[in-house]
C-alpha cells in the first residue's frame, strides 16, 4: 500500500485529490496538510511514501518544504504540483530534490500513474512535463559546467543518456536487450557515481554535462 500525503492550502484541492486517491486499490492518503510548515510536522507521524506538493502556500511554500523534506533522510519522496508559469519555482524544487512534476490540470489517470512510478523509486519523466522542465532549468547559464565522472563504464554512459530520454527501466532494457534486474544495477551505479539521490538530479546532469542536448 503506498502511502500519500496531500499537501495543499486549498481545501478543496485536497479533497478532490483523496477522493481520486482512495478509490485506488493500492493507494491510501495517510493524511494531509495545509502547508509546509504542517506537512514537516506531521511527516514523523504519518510516515508517507509520496508527498504531493503545492508550490504557493502560507507560513512555509513547497520549495522549503521539499528541501528539508529531501534532506531529512525520511525516504519519502515528493511530486510537485505545479503550472508552467510557475516554471522558475520548479527549478528550485527540481535542484531541492523533487522526484516528480505534475501539472494541477493532469487527468486522475496520470496523478495515480506519478505516485506509482515514484513510489516505486523512479522519477516522474513525463515527456509532457518533466522534459519541458529539465531542458529549460539545464538552458539557464551556469558558470561552470560539471564534468561526468572518470569511472562510469560506457555501459553506465549509455544507461544515463536512456534515463535523459526519460525511458524507465523496463523500457531502457528493452533497448539494450538485457533484463530488468541488470539495469537496475546499472542505474544503482549511475547513481551513486554521480552522487545524486535520484534520477531526476541524474538527468539534469546528464543534460548540462553536454551527454545529452
Amino acid at each position: 500500500m503506498i502511502r500519500v500525503l496531500l499537501v495543499d492550502d486549498e481545501e478543496l484541492v485536497r479533497t478532490g485529490l483523496r477522493m481520486i486517491l482512495d478509490a485506488e486499490p493500492d493507494i491510501t492518503v495517510a493524511g494531509d496538510a495545509a502547508d509546509g510548515a504542517a506537512a514537516l510536522a506531521r511527516l514523523e507521524e504519518l510516515g508517507p511514501d509520496v508527498v504531493l506538493m503545492d508550490i504557493r502556500m502560507p507560513r512555509m511554500d513547497g520549495l522549503e518544504a521539499t528541501r528539508r523534506i529531501c534532506a531529512d533522510g525520511s525516504g519519502a519522496k515528493v511530486i510537485v504540483l505545479t503550472t508552467f508559469d510557475l516554471d522558475e519555482h520548479v527549478y528550485a524544487a527540481l535542484a531541492a530534490g523533487a522526484s516528480g512534476f505534475l501539472l494541477k490540470d493532469a487527468p486522475a489517470s496520470q496523478l495515480v500513474h506519478a505516485i506509482r512510478v515514484v513510489a516505486g523509486g523512479e522519477a516522474l519523466l513525463a515527456p509532457s512535463v518533466t522534459r519541458r522542465l529539465i531542458a529549460r532549468f539545464t538552458d539557464q547559464p551556469s558558470t561552470t559546467r560539471p564534468k561526468l565522472p572518470t569511472d562510469l563504464t560506457p555501459r553506465e554512459t549509455e544507461v544515463l543518456a536512456l534515463l535523459a530520454e526519460g525511458l524507465s527501466n523496463t523500457e531502457i532494457a528493452e533497448r539494450l536487450v538485457v533484463g530488468d534486474a541488470t539495469i537496475k544495477t546499472h542505474v544503482g551505479r549511475v547513481l551513486m557515481k554521480l552522487g545524486v539521490r535520484d534520477r531526476v538530479q541524474a538527468v539534469v546532469i546528464a543534460y548540462r554535462s553536454g551527454l545529452v542536448s
